[in-house]
């Protein structure tokens, strides 16, 4: 009798998971059947832990066929775009990963695409840009006004180059030339195999510019043209799912209060100063 409680039990709870999970709809988080994880990569890269992880996670969870990276960046910091590069890369070599181009993928959003099985865009998805830029602002006019004199004790010539206290010199900027164009070759480099193009082909399109999503599959950096319910169907069928695709997302955190304030603060802040601070980045400044 006992036994008999127990398995009724049982499967009166696995039906009223089957029902919940039906009620919920393709993106519930419940574990059953073949799905397809969906990660969101939005606005400037300054970090890459958060996307890292949700990488790892859905890379290690049988359940998750294929995974689609729904990208809406125009870039940002040159370590978290190649370390989510060199993760989405990793996973795509488990499983189907295709990204989904939201308004702009472009510059950094566009390195950490590059490496996908299939890559979509809106036909006006803005993408490319594939570049490196570093920005400085001289402050000396203004400090000179006001009265104010920087005074610098530094080990070498260049320890403070960058600096908005002083000129640049022809030396700095030979230095700083060098350093670009040599990470925008290991961008080159990235894209080309990441798309399995030529380096040639790829350094003609690497001057920085920008492409319509319509433009760039002419030029071979997307595959094909669709919005993001169109990525997660290709991800289906690359994953071989039977009907329609169930979606689950990440677990979202969410901080107490003071928390929140905090971390909404230090986001604000960030988001207006990142386009002036001084740094190495893989960054289409047409956004704002």
């Amino acid at each position: 009798m006992g036994l008999l409680i127990v398995g009724a039990i049982f499967f009166i709870s696995l039906a009223a998971v089957f029902v919940i999970n039906g009620l919920l709809g393709p993106s519930s988080p419940l574990p059953i059947g073949e799905r397809v994880g969906v990660i969101e990569v939005s606005g400037v890269i300054s970090s890459s832990k958060t996307t890292i992880d949700h990488l790892l996670k859905f890379k290690k969870d049988s359940s998750i066929k294929a995974i689609v990276l729904r990208v809406n960046s125009p870039g940002g910091a040159v370590g978290p775009s190649q370390e989510i590069y060199e993760e989405v890369k990793k996973a795509a070599a488990v499983k189907p990963v295709v990204v989904s181009m939201g308004s702009v993928a472009a510059s950094g959003g566009y390195y950490i695409s590059s490496p996908a099985r299939r890559i979509l865009a809106n036909p006006g998805t803005i993408t490319g840009s594939i570049g490196v830029i570093m920005e400085f602002t001289n402050l000396q006019q203004l400090l000179k006004k006001i009265g104010l004199k920087s005074q610098v004790v530094k080990s070498g010539e260049h320890k403070d180059m960058g600096s908005p206290f002083r000129p640049m010199t022809e030396s700095d900027r030979k230095i700083l030339q060098s350093l670009i164009d040599d990470v925008h070759e290991q961008f080159i480099a990235a894209v080309a195999k990441g798309r399995n193009l030529d380096l040639p082909r790829v350094r003609a399109l690497a001057d920085g510019r920008v492409f319509s999503g319509r433009q760039a599959l002419h030029a071979g950096l997307v595959d094909q043209l669709g919005d993001f319910q169109d990525a997660i169907q290709v991800a289906g069928k690359l994953a071989h799912i039977q009907g329609e695709p169930r979606v689950v997302y990440p677990p979202s955190s969410r901080p107490g209060l003071f928390q929140y304030l905090i971390q909404e603060t230090v986001s604000q802040v960030r988001q207006g100063l990142h386009d002036k601070a001084a740094g190495l980045q893989f960054l289409w400044s047409g956004v704002h």
